[in-house]
């Protein structure tokens, strides 16, 4: 499993698999190869689930971003 968290406030986002974190590899941008972190907001959100993300990502994603427009998220592999 992978925890994500608010990249801010450090709080748990909530857990998403390795897929649904390869995905978020394959579509986000990174600075470095050690990069953790990433910046997410409701157009981000639109865009993966047009391009066929889980819905479990999905469903998370929304639920940390909750009212704000945009985010920084980080995460942790157990």
């Amino acid at each position: 499993m992978v925890k994500l968290f608010n990249k801010e406030t450090g709080e748990l986002i909530g857990d998403i698999t390795e897929t649904q974190l390869q995905f978020l590899i394959d579509n986000l941008e990174e600075e470095s190869e050690d990069d953790v972190d990433y910046y997410i907001n409701i157009p981000t959100i639109e865009s993966f689930e047009e391009k066929g993300a889980e819905s479990g990502l999905i469903e998370v994603l929304k639920k940390g971003l909750g009212n704000k427009e945009d985010m920084e998220i980080k995460y942790e592999k157990e």
